[in-house]
């Protein structure tokens, strides 16, 4: 058993969209072999009841409090001193302290970080050994935004990737061991830094089935709907808010052509002002839903239209697993291990959209087919055990090699 310090930077609970629910199956599966000590932000008032659903899981915890608005702010300070706006964004003093006066009091292992900005607190404790989970390459998905805006905000993203991949390549150069969520992550990061190319490796997402499963005394919240379509995901992420206006704008009106009475259900928490504006007779914005397989249950199709995303979708696994057949980027469906047309319907443009959801909805037996197929393969390829088990044999290789100075320093 070894003592972990796991730095991430949203609280990893509850597990309601994708970095929360990886973060926080990381978190279990560490905790069942070692003892963790959590170093984490709070970033939404909703999260603070889950504080304590998170404690059993360490054996010490430090959360500190962010306001989103105050910290984009504080960020700005970065500019001149040519770094990384994120970096600033989750710079806090007392995580600082808490994880220096952790460092003395406690024999810590190993650092697991999630997500890049976190690396900066193992600086607190030199010498100890990093693994760092990426997810994505996140410079990367700054530079995507940058193309996507115009000017000043081009400017800025287009800043802020240079400068996060500039410290992306620092983290992977000192850490023992790079995780990335999928190979086509791992090979992006490995061409971006050639030079950490023998410490890179793909650690997939998986997806909770037995939670996520059919459930026929699960009632449906469409009422007498016949042809309900659904996208699932935190609102007030960029990539979704994106995928909702660009569907409903372009494939909605199309489709509604053929299918008048279909109603597109947009459901999760923080709904933008440009979601909430979608909001009539064939658009519904849900907010915050206190179970969202309901929805994914009862859809006659779920849809992932992300034009701007990187890596596994969770949604799309929860989708699958809940039995339902998904329309998905084909960005997204390249990055799942599912045969495209049988366990998955890829799409690239308006008419790919079109035509799938309507062979779905024409086609009610071959919909159920493709939307068992898919939980099926859910059921062979997406085991969350199997893919974090992954990070063990670095984590026992790193704690060996940390014990042996320490050993030294006693003798």
């Amino acid at each position: 058993m070894a003592n972990l310090l796991y730095l991430v930077h949203r609280l990893p609970y509850p597990p309601n969209k994708g970095d929360k629910v990886r973060s926080f199956h990381l978190l279990k599966h560490l905790s069942a072999r070692h003892r963790v000590f959590l170093g984490t932000f709070v970033d939404d008032p909703e999260d603070e009841a889950y504080v304590e659903h998170v404690r059993p899981y360490c054996a010490e915890m430090h959360v500190a409090r962010l306001q989103p608005r105050l910290a984009r702010l504080a960020s700005l300070r970065a500019l001149p001193q040519g770094q990384a706006l994120t970096l600033s964004y989750y710079a806090d003093a007392g995580l600082r302290r808490w994880v220096r006066g952790l460092a003395a009091r406690q024999a810590l292992d190993t650092a697991v970080v999630f997500s890049s900005s976190m690396a900066q607190y193992v600086d607190e404790v030199p010498g100890l050994p990093m693994l760092v989970d990426f997810v994505d390459v996140d410079s990367a998905k700054w530079t995507q935004y940058a193309d996507a805006h115009r000017w000043p905000m081009s400017w800025l993203y287009a800043r802020e990737g240079r400068e996060l991949l500039a410290y992306e390549r620092a983290v992977a150069a000192r850490a023992r061991r790079s995780f990335f969520v999928t190979e086509a992550e791992a090979a992006l990061f490995r061409q971006l830094a050639p030079e950490c190319t023998a410490g890179v490796d793909a650690m997939g997402n998986g997806v909770d089935a037995e939670f996520f499963a059919p459930d026929a005394r699960r009632a449906s919240p469409f009422g007498d709907e016949p042809q309900p379509l659904v996208f699932t995901g935190a609102m007030d992420y960029w990539p979704n808010v994106d995928a909702v206006c660009w569907f409903a704008s372009e494939v909605l009106p199309q489709l509604l052509a053929r299918w008048p009475r279909l109603r597109l259900h947009i459901v999760g928490r923080s709904p933008t002002a440009a979601v909430q504006a979608l909001s009539g007779p064939h658009v519904s914005v849900t907010g915050t839903v206190p179970d969202v397989r309901p929805y994914l249950q009862h859809a006659a199709a779920v849809v992932a239209p992300l034009r701007l995303a990187r890596g596994v979708q969770n949604k799309i696994l929860e989708a699958m697993a809940m039995a339902r057949p998904v329309v998905a980027s084909l960005t997204c469906t390249r990055a799942i291990d599912a045969e495209p047309g049988a366990e998955l319907l890829p799409a690239l443009e308006v008419e790919d959209y079109v035509q799938q959801i309507d062979l779905l909805l024409s086609q009610p037996e071959r919909a159920a087919a493709i939307g068992q197929a898919g939980r099926e393969r859910v059921l062979r390829s997406y085991s969350w055990d199997a893919h974090l088990a992954g990070i063990d044999a670095y984590l026992d290789r790193a704690a060996a090699a940390h014990a042996v100075p320490q050993a030294l320093c006693k003798a």
